[in-house]
C-alpha cells in the first residue's frame, strides 16, 4: 500500500448548542481566513449538540480565532475554544485498519483487505473509504441493512429506490439479494460517480442505475413510480419534508426504510409519515440513531 502520510496539523474545536450558531461561526471564519489557511467543519452530535472544528496547516493565532468566534456568538464561546495538534499519520492505512467488516444479518460490508473474511453464505458488499458518504460502519447504515434483510424475507419488491444513495451500499445490497433493477439517486455529483463505480465493482452494475437529482425531483423517478420499496438514509429534517412526495411515489402496501435520524427525532418523523398513510412496522436503535421500517396502508 502506498504511504499517504499527512503532516502535523493544528486543530481548534468548539462544542456549541445549535446548528444556526455552528453555521454562523463556520461561515464567519471561512469568509475571514485566507483561502487554504484553514479547513472548517460543523457536525451534529448526539443530543442536538453541534461540534465545530478548524484544521490549520500552520500554528494559528489563538487570540485572533477566539476573537472571531466571540464576534460570531459571544465571549463565552470564544473562551471555550480548545487548541491542540494532530500528529502526522497515514490516515488511509489507519482508516482501513479500523474498518472491520460490518455484519448486518445476511449482509457484510467490508473493504478489499477483508474480502476473504466474508462467509460463503453471506452477501459481501465491498466498499472502500471514499469521499462520498457511507462505508457501512455508521449505525444508520447497519440499521437499514438489517431492515432490508427483514423485508426481503417475506416480500419481493419489483420497483426499488435508494434515495440519497451515498456510496451505494443499500442499492448494492438490494441488487445483490434480488438480482433485479434498483434505482439510486443522490444530490451530490461525487456520490453518483462513486455509487456507480461501487455497483460495478460489486458485480451489480447492470442492475443499479444511479442518477443525480434533488429528492423526488431527480430525473426518472416520476416515470418509474410507483415504488414498492424506498430506502432513504438521509437526515431527519429532509425526511419529514419529503413525506408528502414520498407517499405520492409509493404503490399500495409499499415498504419504506428511513434512517439518518437520532432516536429523539424519530417520533416527529413517524408522525409526519403517519399523516400520509404510512404506519410504523419496526424501529431499530443503534448507537443513538434510529432506523424505521414503515408500510403504506393500501
Amino acid at each position: 500500500m502506498t504511504s499517504t502520510l499527512t503532516p502535523q496539523t493544528h486543530r481548534a474545536t468548539l462544542a456549541i448548542g445549535d446548528e444556526a450558531t455552528a453555521r454562523r461561526i463556520s461561515d464567519l471564519l471561512t469568509e475571514t481566513l485566507d483561502q487554504g489557511e484553514a479547513a472548517v467543519g460543523a457536525f451534529e452530535g448526539p443530543g442536538g449538540r453541534w461540534d465545530v472544528t478548524f484544521y490549520f496547516a500552520d500554528t494559528p493565532n489563538e487570540t485572533a480565532i477566539r476573537q472571531l468566534i466571540a464576534l460570531a456568538t459571544g465571549e463565552d464561546a470564544g473562551r471555550a475554544v480548545t487548541f491542540d495538534t494532530v500528529a502526522a499519520k497515514d490516515w488511509v492505512k489507519a482508516t482501513l485498519d479500523e474498518l472491520v467488516p460490518v455484519h448486518a444479518g445476511r449482509f457484510v460490508v467490508h473493504g478489499h483487505h477483508d474480502r476473504a473474511r466474508v462467509a460463503p453464505n453471506k452477501l459481501g458488499i465491498e466498499i472502500e473509504a471514499a469521499l462520498a458518504f457511507g462505508t457501512g460502519h455508521h449505525g444508520t447504515t447497519r440499521g437499514c441493512l438489517l431492515l432490508l434483510g427483514h423485508v426481503l424475507k417475506a416480500f419481493r419488491p419489483r420497483r426499488l429506490l435508494d434515495l440519497g444513495t451515498g456510496t451505494g451500499v443499500l442499492a448494492i445490497a438490494a441488487a445483490k439479494a434480488l438480482r433485479s433493477p434498483v434505482l439510486a439517486s443522490d444530490i451530490d455529483f461525487l456520490s453518483v460517480k462513486v455509487a456507480a463505480e461501487n455497483a460495478r465493482h460489486n458485480g451489480v452494475g447492470p442492475f443499479v442505475e444511479v442518477t443525480w437529482g434533488n429528492g423526488f425531483a431527480a430525473p426518472g423517478l416520476r416515470e418509474k413510480r410507483p415504488f414498492d420499496l424506498v430506502m432513504a438514509n438521509i437526515l431527519a429534517n429532509p425526511l419529514r419534508q419529503m413525506a408528502t412526495p414520498m407517499s405520492q411515489h409509493l404503490a399500495g402496501g409499499a415498504r419504506v426504510i428511513l434512517s439518518g435520524l437520532l432516536s429523539a427525532q424519530a417520533p416527529a418523523v413517524i408522525a409526519a409519515y403517519r399523516a400520509r398513510g404510512l404506519v410504523l412496522e419496526q424501529q431499530i436503535r443503534i448507537e443513538g440513531w434510529s432506523s424505521l421500517l414503515l408500510h403504506k396502508v393500501r
